[in-house]
């Protein structure tokens, strides 16, 4: 293991944290707030991020370090992240405080906040601007605005790329980084203007906007989008949530001209499909509540966006609707988005991968001799890609399973419990019962707020580079 390395990253990743937060502190001042809180936050993350970031350290990055200065990352910029919510005096503890911020960063819109409303509105932008900064993953937003971290920069993009595999755009990885910045910048930039021009107020359009492009969906308001009553503002929200679950490389492939491979992708098909029959089926069984069939196609859709691209804005309280609605919604709460979106979930194209190797198996019953190859967008998978996709399935499916035993020691009802857990792992945000779209998860102890905590970054980095530091294997020099 090469420490000094390691902790040279650490030291970049906490220097651009520091600079992050002087947005939010910004923010306090011209509201008038105290923005003490910020800046006790700043002044410790600058100090030992400089003083990491002066260790000399040979640029060896291999897959050891990459999976564990990602890991280390996310765990550290939490802990310091959730600094200014901790000095501001607004939560009851710091295991609120990591609960909210963990939240924020990975993506979850899960939250322990009974009145959002009453809160600084500092905290809150840091609340939401955490999400946008999570949304495209710390290392990538580290290489694409602090590149000179040293050595195989690359490795530390595969480690913290989400889905089953994972390329860069151009051949150098620092340009790759900013690309995707680009065009994350640019679905900020437009669907801030597009929600203020529909009538929120400025302060709400930008965390609004935050809170979708990242699909993190930590709203400002109590009663989430639906607050504001705005039918165009539901659009315009469930258009953007639907997009940025989508491969954020489909949408460089329309900008070069390669429109048709792009709409050629498997994952986009099987996925847009999915969330067509989604709808239809709520749709279908939500329409006898509902006044107009306007408002319930509306609903419908809405929903299914925010959950399928785990961003978690909710329009209605959803845990009132009828069973099978509920049951689609927490079946796509495992699908999530894509691979290489901003989304969560189990991803679509590791489904679709292990759907494809299912009827392989079941042709094989049938066929001994024949042999299959499982191909994604017309290319060949090797079988080590398809051995780690049903490892990641295994493990998603335990830590699942382990996390919801330590939560159900809370008392609460099965549903709760296991959704909270779902809600987390899979960066949703809400889930059912008490942690549906209108509660919350403050009535959870300290220990499951760890562990829900523990559970969204596990989530977030796809599993593998959380667990890998938890190897004794890990951390020997060789």
């Amino acid at each position: 293991m090469n420490y000094k390395l390691l902790f040279r990253t650490l030291g970049r990743v906490l220097q651009l944290e520091a600079l992050c937060i002087l947005l939010p502190m910004v923010v306090a001042i011209g509201y008038r707030e105290d923005p003490r809180p910020f800046l006790y936050t700043i002044l410790l993350a600058g100090i030992l991020g400089t003083l990491l970031t002066r260790l000399r350290a040979k640029p060896d990055f291999f897959p050891r370090e990459g999976f564990a200065v990602v890991g280390l990352s996310w765990v550290v910029l939490s802990l310091f992240g959730a600094l200014p919510f901790y000095f501001s005096g607004t939560f009851a503890s710091f295991a609120d405080c990591f609960f909210e911020i963990v939240s924020g960063f990975t993506t979850t819109g899960g939250s322990i906040l009974t009145d959002i409303e009453s809160m600084p509105r500092g905290i809150l932008f840091w609340r939401s601007f955490s999400s946008w900064i999570g949304g495209m993953g710390v290392l990538i937003f580290t290489l694409a605005f602090l590149p000179k971290v040293g050595g195989r920069t690359q490795v530390l993009v595969q480690a913290e790329a989400t889905g089953p595999v994972s390329s860069k755009l151009v051949p150098k990885t620092a340009m790759s980084s900013r690309i995707l910045y680009i065009i994350y910048i640019t679905f900020t930039a437009v669907e801030t203007i597009a929600l203020r021009i529909a009538g929120m107020p400025w302060f709400d359009a930008i965390t609004t906007t935050f809170a979708t492009v990242c699909t993190g969906g930590l709203s400002v308001r109590n009663l989430s989008i639906a607050a504001y009553n705005s039918p165009a503002c539901e659009i315009i929200i469930t258009v953007f949530m639907l997009l940025c679950s989508l491969n954020f490389a489909l949408f460089f492939l329309v900008l070069t001209g390669r429109v048709r491979q792009a709409l050629g992708s498997d994952e986009l098909k099987f996925f847009l499909l999915a969330v067509v029959l989604a709808v239809v089926i709520v749709f279908g069984n939500i329409l006898p509540m509902y006044d107009t069939v306007g408002h319930a196609m509306r609903d419908a859709w809405f929903q299914v966006a925010s959950i399928v691209s785990t961003t978690g804005f909710a329009t209605t309280d959803f845990a009132l609707w009828p069973v099978l609605p509920q049951l689609i919604l927490l079946l796509l709460m495992f699908l999530g988005g894509c691979a290489g979106s901003t989304a969560g979930g189990i991803k679509a194209s590791r489904i679709l991968l292990m759907l494809r190797c299912a009827h392989r198996s079941l042709r094989r019953l049938i066929h001994p001799r024949s042999v299959k190859v499982v191909k994604l967008d017309g290319k060949p998978v090797d079988e080590d890609t398809l051995n780690t996709v049903f490892v990641f399935f295994l493990c998603f499916m335990g830590v699942l399973g382990l996390a919801c035993l330590v939560v159900c020691l809370d008392g609460f009802s099965l549903t709760t419990s296991f959704t909270a857990t779902l809600a987390c792992l899979s960066n949703t945000g809400p889930g059912l019962e008490a942690v549906g779209p209108m509660g919350n998860f403050s009535a959870f102890s300290a220990l499951s707020k760890w562990v829900l905590s523990a559970a969204m970054l596990i989530g977030r980095l796809e599993i593998f580079p959380i667990l890998i530091l938890l190897l004794p294997s890990t951390w020997r020099k060789d």
